[in-house]
């Protein structure tokens, strides 16, 4: 599948995994449903006889718009996913997807594998300012006000889709002592999957996946994933966020 959004830096239009350069100015863009159109032909043409095709919640991009107009044209049945969610918020449901496809499954089947994911997927995460998500419209303004306040940093997650507030703490360590807290609550009796994701925060995202490989004895497998410019774009460096899902 397409990765994704491009996004533009002084008129110039790069691709989610070209640039790695200053974001600041850097603005974001939906692929075309021509983008999508054309993988779903390759597709087709290398004998897919159905596509499940799945996306960053449709509540920050438009991208989802684009894969369902290229789906109405295409030559074989296609499936399109909101996953209500970015990063390993949606990295969880398509593995998912991948998993059920890889082991025969339907269709059907399959896209039901990625809603399952989608339905039992946790992500919470804290940035150092609000302004950027502001200034792109994925907060709201009243939200981003909290922020603004002095040492106060704003712990987030998705509720259907949106970016909303989840709480305030005072300072950025102890906003990263409560997101190791949520984790360990979120992931419960049962075997889970962690995914520590940072944007020029590698120590402390380390640090943190260190400390939950101790607190949370039902781990199955634990990531460190460095967040893409598309996503940075709108968080700004230092934002470090955790996702928790079910293990298959």
């Amino acid at each position: 599948m397409p990765s994704g959004e491009t996004f533009d830096v002084v008129g110039l239009s790069y691709d989610e995994n070209s640039y790695t350069g200053d974001l600041s100015s850097a603005t974001t863009s939906r692929p075309p449903p021509s983008r999508f159109a054309t993988c779903y032909a390759e597709l087709a043409a290398s004998g897919a006889t159905g596509i499940v095709s799945v996306h960053v919640s449709g509540d920050l991009s438009g991208t989802i718009d684009s894969a369902r107009a290229a789906a109405r044209e295409a030559t074989v049945p296609v499936e399109v996913i909101d996953s209500r969610s970015i990063a390993m918020g949606l990295g969880y449901p398509v593995l998912a997807a991948a998993g059920a496809a890889a082991n025969g499954s339907t269709l059907d089947e399959v896209a039901a594998a990625a809603r399952r994911s989608i339905a039992t997927t946790m992500t919470y995460f804290y940035v150092d300012t609000l302004d950027r998500l502001r200034r792109s419209g994925r907060i709201g303004t009243a939200a981003s006000l909290v922020g603004s306040a002095l040492m106060i940093k704003p712990l987030l997650h998705f509720t259907d889709g949106r970016i909303t507030l989840l709480e305030k703490v005072r300072t950025a360590s102890r906003a990263i002592a409560r997101l190791e807290e949520l984790a360990v609550a979120a992931a419960g009796d049962g075997p889970v999957e962690v995914a520590v994701q940072h944007l020029d925060a590698g120590q402390r995202a380390d640090s943190l996946a260190e400390r939950l490989s101790h607190r949370i004895p039902t781990l199955v497998r634990l990531r460190v994933v460095p967040l893409g410019p598309v996503i940075g774009i709108h968080v700004g460096p230092g934002t470090l966020g955790l996702t928790i899902t079910p293990a298959p």
